[in-house]
């Protein structure tokens, strides 16, 4: 029997628990809403995911265990008068009264081929730790009062203007962000040029990311950790801290057997997933990009040879940034063209395979606790399932375990991520097109921000975003750290 738990939002109160059977035509569902608000059925308007609820018939609307339910409408008075406040409905309702109805965060006004900020902009902000760092963040919009370029002090003006910007999303349901527009121009002329049509051209909203997390990597500081005197990785500032990793690499002369392999280190803020014709998965792509081959010149034969380049984590951060190499320049029509090929990616992340033996031993502690929650898990679903069928359902309080090594705040300490925000392009070059970020909201619920328009979807649709058609295509992801939550004990 189809039968969920959901939440009902009726103006400002919230019913936490309604039983919803979706065999029962929808007028009884009505009733039950009529019995906790007093709202009779024929003035309620009930509403998922812009969808209405009709009388008899549950049409499109899909019911799931948690989902919020809208109610709109008010109670009947016992001598009709003309209310102080008419009933809103949706129809009559703009862009703010719909989102803060729906309790959707704010969207972002295009103001002229500016999608590849807006979509940037919203994927950064699913990171707590970033917007925490810019709330913080001191002084004004440095230099942007003066004489233009002369001026600016852009590292300055980027991070106030994002900091202002993501403090106005938190008030509004859609914002206008024209500061940190014009402050990206200002700093970076070539995202500020025009078509022939005098508008605003499209960019490579990778192009923008990088340049954005530059910015503000050079104002934010380094978040201090107790122990941070004990660790070998020592970030200059909070994205390195919590966005950056290291490679150790190696490189090898294919030629001279006998020329000793030369060993160093690298810093990174993205890993690159290149689309050659046998990926198929992100996973493979990511591998292929770790053991690549180059030509340099070789001491031992006095000339030009042929090296392989292997890399391997040996710093994992919190955050992963991952792009999808997805263009390329073509030289016939001068565009940056794209590779609209299907490359399966994950919604959890395991980055074991990729790191270095010493960091995967590091690994392990934390990734033993993990298995050993989920075999403790499966041996009590049973035993849960008999209390909740006795009505003894106890909620055992939680806590979260630190995802970062002791000594190294901002890093991973097991290799499990999880998808939090999709960066996608939906077209066939770099400068033309459209790009959308859908960032994850809760559990299996997701948004898609298209500029100012934010909508709800799943995870389904989330998997959609592979590529392989005129679809929306991923082009970066962003994985968060998993988070391990274990029982409080009696010992904590």
């Amino acid at each position: 029997m189809p039968q969920y738990t959901v939440k009902v939002k009726w103006g400002k109160e919230l019913f936490p628990n309604v039983e919803v059977n979706t065999d029962e035509e929808p007028m009884l569902f009505k009733a039950q809403l009529f019995a906790l608000t007093g709202v009779q059925p024929e003035r309620q308007k009930v509403m998922l995911k812009g969808m209405t609820l009709k009388d008899d018939d549950w049409g499109n609307i899909k019911l799931k265990d948690g989902v919020t339910v809208l109610m709109m409408g008010s109670k009947e008075e016992d001598v009709p008068v003309e209310p102080a406040e008419k009933p809103l409905f949706v129809e009559d309702m703009n862009e703010a009264e719909i989102a803060s109805a729906l309790d959707l965060p704010a969207g972002l006004t295009n103001l002229g081929n500016t999608c590849y900020l807006n979509a940037t902009v919203q994927c950064l902000k699913t990171v707590p730790e970033l917007r925490n760092a810019l709330k913080n963040f001191p002084g004004g919009l440095a230099g942007a009062s003066g004489s233009g370029v002369a001026s600016l002090v852009p590292a300055q003006s980027i991070t106030a203007a994002l900091r202002d910007l993501y403090d106005g999303m938190d008030k509004g349901a859609a914002v206008r962000p024209a500061v940190l527009v014009q402050m990206m121009h200002l700093a970076f002329p070539r995202f500020a040029e025009k078509s022939e049509h005098g508008g605003f051209q499209q960019q490579d909203a990778n192009e923008c990311w990088t340049e954005l997390v530059r910015m503000i990597q050079q104002k934010l500081p380094v978040e201090e950790n107790s122990k941070s005197d004990e660790a070998s990785y020592k970030p200059h500032s909070l994205i390195e801290q919590y966005f950056g990793g290291t490679f150790d690499t190696e490189l090898k002369c294919v030629e001279a057997e006998d020329e000793a392999p030369t060993k160093g280190k690298e810093d990174f803020l993205q890993l690159s997933c290149f689309i050659s014709t046998d990926v198929k998965y992100m996973h493979a792509g990511l591998r292929n990009k770790m053991q690549e081959q180059l030509t340099k010149k070789s001491t031992t034969l006095g000339r030009d040879a042929v090296y392989t380049k292997t890399s391997k984590i040996s710093r994992l951060p919190a955050y992963l940034t991952i792009q999808f190499v997805r263009f390329f320049y073509k030289e016939k029509g001068a565009i940056n063209a794209k590779i609209l090929k299907d490359v399966k990616f994950p919604m959890e992340f395991d980055a074991f395979d990729l790191c270095t033996p010493e960091l995967q031993q590091k690994l392990i502690p934390m990734r033993e606790k993990f298995k050993e929650l989920e075999d403790k898990k499966l041996e009590e679903a049973q035993c849960l399932v008999d209390k909740k069928a006795q009505g003894d359902t106890p909620d055992i309080p939680m806590k979260k375990l630190p995802y970062s090594f002791e000594n190294d705040l901002g890093s991973n300490n097991n290799g499990y991520y999880t998808l939090q925000a999709v960066l996608t392009h939906r077209g066939r070059s770099s400068s033309s097109g459209h790009y959308v970020a859908w960032v994850r909201q809760k559990g299996d619920t997701w948004l898609k921000c298209d500029d100012e328009t934010v909508s709800v979807v799943t995870s389904e649709e989330i998997l959609k975003l592979s590529g392989g058609g005129d679809w929306h295509c991923a082009y970066v992801l962003l994985y968060g750290p998993r988070i391990l939550e274990v029982p409080i004990t009696d010992s904590d």
